[in-house]
């Protein structure tokens, strides 16, 4: 079984139709527009806001966020994918922007959107889950929730940022791997929402986003079981992994394999070119609990930076829309 990871993409349109005078036009002249395909407080709007005004710095011109939740980010997403491909139109994903492609191949029915619509530009970070529980839930830890499960098949309520997206799928993993284990879901339109039913105590858990999880963690009003990854995350030490407790095997590699439009470069392709960052930017660390892998958004398609490290993004580690099916520019 695959061990879920948390990927927060940063999508860009970058194509244009006419090759040469596009990649021309100085870049940028005005706003540009950052979508958040859901509401506030979770993990891609942590992570966006602070981004926004980093670019801001950067570029000389507003980057305004937008949210645009609805159908586990599916209603953002499809709106960045048909919006005009300037330049001016930028999206933050998690991964869900892999799964939603293919619940609408599963299900036969006419896609929302095409992964083939996005092309990689970066990779923001890359953290695994947390299963969290309202700090007064009976349970001390997860194989006491497993075991009530046991006894109480179909009583025990779960929440997600929308159905078959980035958390629902692990806690659908954890109960498979515990047996197939019968919960009921409550999916709700983002990570904000989905802790907030868990505070109000609507749900018994969710599989959260570390920089999501963490001021609850500290202000003691929810608890942590477990983690997927394969490893401890450095900042909750005390956390065990599910493959610690038996309760997932994990692998080093994300769940669900991203679009190769993230590796594809098709002839000409305008180009929107972006100032280079070496320096350490005050706003790069301030996410709690969540480990930074990427700092600086990349030239387009071309190599992103990490560190001094010349990096081309792997598939899925970030996506930007405007590029055609077939990948023709």
């Amino acid at each position: 079984m695959r061990r879920s990871i948390l990927l927060v993409s940063l999508a860009l349109l970058v194509t244009g139709g006419v090759p040469g005078a596009v990649a021309q036009e100085p870049y940028p002249t005005r706003p540009i527009t950052l979508v958040n395909p859901f509401p506030p407080g979770g993990l891609a709007d942590l992570t966006g806001r602070p981004l926004a005004a980093a670019l801001e710095r950067v570029l000389k011109q507003p980057v305004v966020v937008s949210n645009k939740a609805g159908a586990a980010g599916a209603v953002g997403m499809q709106s960045v994918a048909i919006a005009k491909p300037d330049g001016y139109t930028l999206l933050i994903s998690v991964p869900s922007i892999t799964l939603l492609p293919e619940v609408d191949a599963i299900f036969g029915r006419p896609p929302t959107f095409s992964r083939d619509q996005f092309a990689g530009i970066a990779r923001l970070n890359a953290d695994p889950v947390i299963v969290v529980v309202n700090a007064e839930a009976p349970w001390k830890n997860l194989k006491d929730l497993i075991d009530d499960a046991k006894r109480r098949p179909g009583e025990i309520t779960f929440s997600s940022s929308g159905p078959y997206g980035a958390s629902h799928v692990p806690t659908e993993m954890l109960l498979q791997a515990a047996g197939g284990l019968r919960m009921r879901h409550l999916p709700t339109t983002g990570g904000g929402p989905a802790m907030t039913a868990v505070l109000g105590r609507h749900v018994q858990f969710w599989c959260s986003p570390p920089a999501v999880a963490a001021p609850h963690l500290k202000s003691g009003k929810v608890r942590a079981f477990a983690s997927t990854g394969a490893a401890r995350h450095p900042s909750f030490p005390d956390v065990p992994t599910l493959k610690e407790l038996g309760a997932l095997r994990a692998e080093e590699r994300p769940a669900g394999d991203p679009a190769p439009a993230a590796r594809r470069d098709p002839p000409g392709r305008a180009e929107h070119r972006v100032p280079q960052r070496d320096g350490q930017d005050p706003d790069a660390d301030r996410l709690p609990g969540c480990r930074r892998v990427q700092r600086v958004v990349g030239r387009g398609r071309q190599a992103a930076h990490r560190g001094g490290e010349t990096h081309r993004p792997r598939r899925g580690e970030v996506t930007a829309p405007g590029t055609p099916k077939g990948g023709a520019a």
